[in-house]
Parts: C-alpha cells; structure tokens; sequence
C-alpha cells in the first residue's frame, strides 16, 4: 500500500443514510485532488438483537416507528436525499427487514477477493432498489454471483463461520470509538467524521488528515 495514501474506514450498515453516504463519499473521492485514497468498508449493526430469519416489514416499522405515518416521514426525508444522489429508494418493495451479519461478513469476504466496494454497491441496491432478502444464503450468494463471484464457493462460506470472529471483532472496533450513528469516516485511524457529510466536508477532512490541521480527533 502507498506509504502516503489516505486510509478511510466507513464504519456502515445497510441502511438508507449509509447508501446516501457512499455516494456522498465517491463524490469527494472525484473531487480530491491530493493522495490516493484507500477505502474499507467496516461492520456495524444497528439491529444486532435481529432474530436471524429477520422480521416482516411492516412489522419492524411499527415497533420501531409506532405508525406507517410515523415510517413514512423519515423515509420521505431520506428519499429526498438519495434522490439528490441519483438513488430512487424503493422502500415499498422491501418485504423483510434482515440481519444483516450475513451481509456484513460477505463484504467482509469480499474484499479478500478484491471486491469490497462492488459487494457493498450491490447488496444497497438489492435492498434498497430491488426489495431483496440480504439476510438469505440465496440472495447473497446471488449477489455474489452478480460481481463475479463464485456462487457454489460463496454458498459454502456463508453456511460456514469463517469471518464470523473477524466481523465481530471489526464491529466491536466501532463501539470502541463510541459510534451512535452510521456512516462514520475514521480517517488515518485518528480523525472522525459522523453521518452522511456532504463532499466538500469529507475532501475538507482529506486535507487536513495530510497537513495534521483537521477537526474531529478520534478519542478528542
């Protein structure tokens, strides 16, 4: 790796404002100017109490937002957003609310094969855009598929516990530096930047992580 590159760890979810902040994030990485820039894509999960098969739609939004209403004005705010970014969130396709540690060890996996970013993109839009599963071995290794990946071998992996530890311990990194909220920027692994910023405040981060003048330690 570039001695002199950026490192950028997104702390994510599959979740809406995560989506909004990877294109977000890909805007300020066409707009730096300065070093390379290496991003990695790390596991936090908002639901980890998830049970494993996940949990119908409707359900999950009236536990979690106490009316469709109450759902449809958060989403009506985030949609606004995405669309800002040329995402056309189709919530209402959206079945199943899944466990998404499934999907977090398969981006894991993914990226030993060279295609972290791709899986992340793929696994946003099947959720978001295409209303799948991502908490089903079939829908993953699908996808998997779709970017290149063998879909017997991903079958395997997935019915397996390989990464299992590795995810946990990524995850439990996350709470470590007391993340809330997702995405979350580490940058060089000293400074932090929470939620989906716009581009200019992240190229902002990208310079002052190389000069040494920027906001946001973590741990200050």
């Amino acid at each position: 790796m570039n001695e002199q590159a950026l490192t950028v760890d997104v702390y994510s979810e599959i979740c809406p404002w995560c989506y909004v902040g990877k294109r977000r994030l890909e805007r300020a990485l066409k707009a730096w100017d300065g070093v390379p820039v290496n991003v990695r894509w790390r596991p936090f999960q908002l639901n980890p109490t998830m049970p494993r098969e996940g949990m119908d739609r409707r359900q999950y939004l009236d536990a979690k937002f106490g009316s469709p209403a109450a759902a449809q004005a958060i989403y009506d705010h985030v949609s606004t957003a995405g669309a800002e970014e040329g995402i056309h969130f189709a919530f209402g396709s959206i079945a199943r609310t899944p466990n998404t540690f499934a999907a977090h060890r398969l981006i894991w996996w993914a990226g030993h094969q060279g295609k972290q970013d791709e899986m992340v993109e793929r696994l946003f839009r099947q959720y978001f855009l295409e209303g799948g599963d991502i908490g089903s071995i079939d829908t993953l290794s699908q996808a998997a598929a779709d970017e290149g990946l063998d879909r017997a071998i991903t079958v395997t992996f997935l019915a397996g516990d390989e990464g299992v530890e590795e995810v946990k311990v990524e995850e439990a990194a996350g709470h470590r530096l007391g993340i809330r909220g997702v995405p979350y920027f580490v940058i060089n692994g000293a400074y932090a930047l929470s939620g989906a910023q716009p581009p200019e405040q992240l190229v902002a981060v990208f310079r002052g992580s190389v000069t040494g003048s920027a906001a946001g330690k973590v741990g200050g």
